[in-house]
């Protein structure tokens, strides 16, 4: 009897109400809109979700590809039209032998998080006051994210009308509040419809890194300014507004899973407790004691998550900018563009493929990423890879190990959340990125000035 009201309860999700309820249950008091309705709802929230991840990380990817034009200003002169896409490498340190800029691109990296770190330490204790709708015209005010989209197009249009580095950086700054925002916003939404949107979501935001580092690459390549480069992204910004607010259905009970009863036994529940389905916005409800505990059991998943992004970020803004090859076809400046490419493209492979492969034990991803950061440090400092194309495989695969560690965290963690835990799960879980990729640019800032200064 047990497991026929198993079936018939998961079969009343997902295929409307039932015309004789289970004692016990009440009827549905509305009707669900019919099979082909949902089929179009989900196709309309799954790609909505992609292109929320997409948009979302845009501005934050595009400004890291940037930091080496940032920091070295290589502009110009006049009306700042053009520039030429091969300049004549500026030496800023000609007794280094890394071709050092005066400021470690790492400088843009903590301008681009730190600003995110706040937002989403803040996130789990009052957020909430700012809401994704009002009452149930959930779409007529979004503060939320009517501010990301704003700071993504102010933040493209300072960096791209800046004269100096450090109303650059207050650019980057904008593009850091865009992203961190969004993204503890959109992780947290998730919450409210299937689990399969995570990995659309997770997905966009891969599609955002290579899109991002690939379209300023080759708009750069092309000739373009950094400048016109810049203002050429600024329909993302309103991609993100029409993609939240167009293509996305209003948020509601539905069937959160989409997993095997098998694959979902497997599990461990992080808070063992039966909870009401959630609405938006519940996570406020929960007391400091519910909070605590879920913290808990979340440190699991947050742990190796912050290792990985201490480890890539290391080396993308600490390493990067030093394991240049002289006497190449590439300058030092296409050099860092196309490091930034490759690693995106790793991301982005790996980010999307949570329907073909996924991984429990998220500490592995953390161990071979701790090697990676490893391997490439003595290589900077011993400099014994003959070739950069053996540069570009290792980048490659780290790239690789961050991507499958971000989407498998996230989709691990909303399958061992109850209803009533997952906004507040996923929104404090995000935070891990974020500190492992500060920390990074802490400990990066130092390591550059120690390595063009006496090497």
């Amino acid at each position: 009897m047990g497991g026929c009201a198993g079936s018939r309860r998961r079969l009343s999700d997902s295929e409307g109400p039932l015309l004789f309820p289970l004692p016990g249950e009440e009827a549905d008091p509305a009707p669900r809109p019919p099979p082909q309705d949902r089929q179009g709802g989900h196709w309309k929230n799954a790609v909505g979700f992609w292109l929320l991840g997409l948009c979302n990380n845009f501005s934050y990817v595009v400004m890291l590809s940037a930091a080496h034009d940032i920091l070295s200003h290589q502009r110009a002169p006049g009306n700042q039209s053009h520039v030429d896409p091969d300049p004549t490498p500026t030496s800023h340190n000609s007794s280094s032998r890394f071709d050092c800029n005066s400021v470690s691109t790492a400088a843009v990296l903590l301008a681009d998080i730190l600003p995110t770190l706040v937002i989403k330490l803040l996130a789990p204790l009052g957020l909430h006051l700012l809401p994704y709708r009002s009452g149930w015209r959930w779409r007529e005010e979004s503060p939320r994210v009517l501010t990301s989209g704003i700071c993504a197009a102010g933040s493209f249009i300072l960096v791209a009308f800046s004269h100096s580095v450090g109303i650059s950086l207050c650019g980057v700054v904008l593009a850091s509040i865009s992203s961190g925002l969004g993204e503890v916003t959109f992780l947290a939404l998730t919450a409210f419809y299937p689990r399969a949107v995570i990995s659309w979501w997770s997905s966009g935001t891969g599609g955002a890194g290579l899109l991002g580092a690939l379209s300023y690459l080759g708009l750069t390549q092309a000739g373009l300014s950094p400048q016109h480069t810049l203002l050429s992204m600024l329909g993302i910004p309103a991609l993100l507004l029409a993609s939240y607010f167009l293509l996305l259905t209003s948020p509601g009970p539905q069937d959160p899973g989409g997993e095997g009863e098998a694959d979902t036994a497997a599990r461990q529940p992080l808070i063992n407790s039966e909870a009401p389905e959630s609405k938006p916005g519940s996570s406020s409800h929960l007391s400091l004691q519910e909070r605590w505990t879920v913290f808990k059991g979340l440190l699991r998943y947050i742990v190796p998550l912050v290792l990985v992004y201490f480890a890539e970020y290391f080396i993308n803004q600490g390493l990067f900018e030093l394991l240049f090859f002289r006497n190449m076809f590439l300058s030092h400046a296409q050099q860092y563009r196309w490091y930034q490419m490759l690693y995106q493209a790793g991301v982005f492979a790996s980010r999307s493929s949570l329907r073909c492969c996924r991984i429990r034990h998220t500490w592995a991803l953390a161990l071979l990423q701790c090697l990676n950061l490893a391997f490439l440090l003595a290589d900077v400092w011993l400099s014994f890879l003959p070739s950069i194309y053996l540069v570009f495989l290792i980048i490659l695969y780290e790239g690789l190990l961050g991507g499958a560690a971000y989407v498998n965290t996230f989709h691990n963690i909303a399958l061992e959340t109850s209803s009533e835990h997952r906004e507040f799960a996923m929104a404090t879980a995000c935070i891990s990125d974020t500190l492992g990729i500060s920390l990074s640019g802490l400990l990066a800032l130092p390591l550059h000035d120690f390595l063009c200064q006496f090497s």
